[in-house]
């Protein structure tokens, strides 16, 4: 089924869960939060997790970084962004029963569409009973979200809860040194600068330029530096 990692298991843990979106590599959590979301992927009756934030805060990377560690462990995962399986969602929901862990991403997708919900109560109870672990990724607290049914958002505010907030240029740059760091490209803190100052905030889209600006710099033989970016980027 389309989003669903463990619908696909002869593929190598690099390609259903990007290198980059790993729990280490992720910038800005509140404190604890990592080990909260490592006991989640790694260890059978963890706490049930609940993470909130807005756009470009950095949920589904730890919705990837979790399956990708729960994998590593030798369990099975499945990530699902429900956006994608919006009106059909007890079907997406019955293909994993089977699986250890699951993140659900999106909760705001489906909030309002009773169906939806009643599949996800159901699929909440079974995986409870079932000794499973799940994380739900959404943009606000379950008090906040239009959902249509109290018992949905009761089983949601049990769960508990880790709230994501924007990065600050000093998180931003970290992210850059240490995807740039990943990948064995030198990023002078010149370009890193010139990068900040004209790219927008949004980490997914930086991480996507810094994944471009890698293969050029590869093709062109060049090193990272701000005339080589100039160049690269003429309109930025």
């Amino acid at each position: 089924m389309s989003g669903i990692s463990g619908a696909t298991p002869q593929l190598p843990l690099s390609l259903r869960y990007p290198p980059d979106q790993r729990l280490e590599g992720f910038v800005g959590a509140p404190e604890g939060a990592i080990a909260q979301l490592r006991a989640l992927a790694r260890e059978p009756g963890a706490d049930w997790l609940y993470v909130e934030g807005g756009p470009a805060t950095g949920k589904t990377h730890l919705g990837l970084a979790v399956c990708a560690e729960a994998e590593q462990a030798g369990r099975r995962a499945a990530y699902l962004p429900l956006r994608a399986a919006a009106g059909r969602l007890g079907d997406a929901l019955d293909a994993l029963d089977a699986v250890d862990v699951v993140a659900l991403d999106g909760l705001d997708a489906i909030a309002g569409d009773r169906g939806d919900e009643v599949a996800l109560f159901d699929f909440h109870n079974r995986a409870r009973a079932a000794g499973r672990g799940v994380l739900y990724l959404a943009g606000a607290a379950p008090a906040a979200l239009p959902l249509v049914l109290p018992d949905l958002r009761s089983r949601l505010g049990q769960c508990a809860r880790i709230a994501l907030h924007p990065l600050d240029d000093d998180g931003r740059r970290e992210v850059l040194r240490d995807r740039a760091r990943r990948r064995g490209l030198v990023l002078e803190e010149a370009a890193i600068e010139w990068l900040l100052t004209r790219t927008g905030r949004d980490i997914a889209q930086l991480a996507a330029l810094l994944e471009r600006i890698d293969r050029e710099s590869l093709a062109a033989q060049r090193r990272v530096t701000v005339p080589f970016l100039r160049g690269l980027l003429p309109a930025g």
